[in-house]
């Protein structure tokens, strides 16, 4: 069972975040930080604030009043939220006293933008050598496209693996597909800024030195697109799509339909898994083939998949959980959350009245407990300034001035 845990505790505990991030990327990033015992302050502005807070489904109505998105919610828990305007003199006064004392600052504006506000690495380091300023963007700081707009699509094409995502029918390649897990935006914009960050948090404790933090999403793709640059340096140009070893151009490793337009996800690449497979499906002749590939693969792979579409997925999935030879069924969602695995790792929690996922990970030494949830816009502005020294009478001027 989750343990309940005191609060500020955390490995991250004292380490003190200063967030401009919106979206999806930046407050992933922050909200992991969070979990681990982390003071985050998300920063928004007067206006609209994080657009997120008004995206896709799900709003809740409180007091006659639209309240925040569901999808806000799951990305901003146990954080704080104060409103700034970073365009008047005093936002940016309010920002730097501020980050005198933080150990981190994330931002996700296109290049340049922070230093124009006043608010840039040299600035902040001026008054703050330890700081660790992240900036995510889509392309870097630097190169012909840096200030280029972006969305996750676009740095999946410009990284190559948009390209691999799709199906081959073994003559032809179809278009690629879109995956709807945002693969730019997460794996580049909010796990790899971590890796970076925590890297430069450990070495600003060591020598009182901190860091400029450059993460381009697009790049953070490009580095973990391993296998397709293992097959073009081998092959002089990158597998058709859909076709190569990991995308189903082998009967070993591909996704099968069932009688009840179901799917199986056949993960069986090792030989004593495919051989199990072909065991468990009494079609012991085809183990030599897991591995093949053109006319033969495909003659495999079309008797497999004969042979699996003659009979629903409530038939397999027992045969094949028996065989222990890597296939599983394809979930939907609904399923997933109620899936025992899933269950049995607690990792669907319920937080402020809505379901959210848990941390993907598990300390043995800082069990996690039920979360804060979101703030509302603006609602610790006066509780953080008064912890960062400001008087009463300076918060109450700032409101009036409408800097908060």
């Amino acid at each position: 069972m989750i343990q309940k845990r005191n609060k500020g505790a955390g490995p991250l505990a004292g380490l003190r975040v200063l967030d401009l991030t919106r979206l999806l990327p930046g407050p992933v990033a922050t909200m992991h930080l969070a979990d681990l015992g982390a003071e985050v302050i998300k920063i928004e502005d007067t206006g609209a604030g994080d657009y997120a807070r008004a995206m896709g489904p799900g709003e809740r109505t409180a007091g006659g009043k639209r309240g925040d998105s569901l999808f806000f919610r799951m990305v901003n828990r146990n954080k704080k939220s104060l409103r700034l305007d970073l365009k008047q003199a005093a936002g940016v006064e309010v920002f730097l006293r501020l980050a005198k004392d933080a150990d981190v600052i994330f931002e996700s504006f296109r290049p340049g933008v922070v230093d124009k506000l006043g608010i840039g690495y040299p600035t902040v380091q001026a008054i703050n050598p330890r700081i660790v300023y992240c900036a995510i963007t889509g392309y870097g700081q630097t190169g012909p496209w840096a200030e280029l707009a972006g969305h996750d699509v676009n740095y999946l094409a410009t990284a190559g693996l948009l390209d691999q995502i799709g199906t081959h029918d073994g003559i032809s390649s179809g278009a690629p597909a879109i995956p709807n897990l945002q693969i730019g935006d997460l794996l580049g914009g909010a796990l790899t800024p971590l890796l970076g960050v925590l890297a430069a948090v450990i070495g600003a404790k060591a020598t009182g030195q901190g860091s400029y933090v450059d993460v381009a999403m697009t790049d953070a793709v490009l580095a973990h697109t391993i296998f397709p640059l293992v097959t073009t340096l081998v092959a002089g140009q990158p597998a058709p799509r859909g076709a190569d070893l990991l995308t189903g151009g082998v009967p070993c490793y591909a996704v099968y339909r069932t009688a009840d337009d179901r799917y199986l996800a056949v993960g069986a690449l090792e030989p004593k898994f495919w051989q199990a497979l072909c065991e468990a499906i009494k079609r012991p002749d085809l183990a030599p083939f897991g591995l093949a590939t053109g006319s033969e693969g495909q003659r495999v792979k079309s008797e497999l998949a004969a042979l699996i579409g003659s009979r629903p997925l409530s038939h397999w999935q027992p045969v094949f959980a028996a065989a222990d030879c890597c296939v599983t069924p394809v979930l939907r969602m609904d399923e997933v959350m109620n899936h025992p695995q899933i269950v049995a790792r607690e990792m669907v929690v319920e937080i402020g009245g809505s379901k959210q996922y848990a941390p993907p990970f598990k300390l043995s030494a800082w069990p996690w407990a039920s979360a804060t949830p979101a703030p509302a816009s603006g609602a610790d502005s006066d509780a953080v300034l008064a912890a960062a020294g400001f008087a009463e009478t300076e918060i109450a001027a700032l409101r009036a001035a409408k800097v908060i």
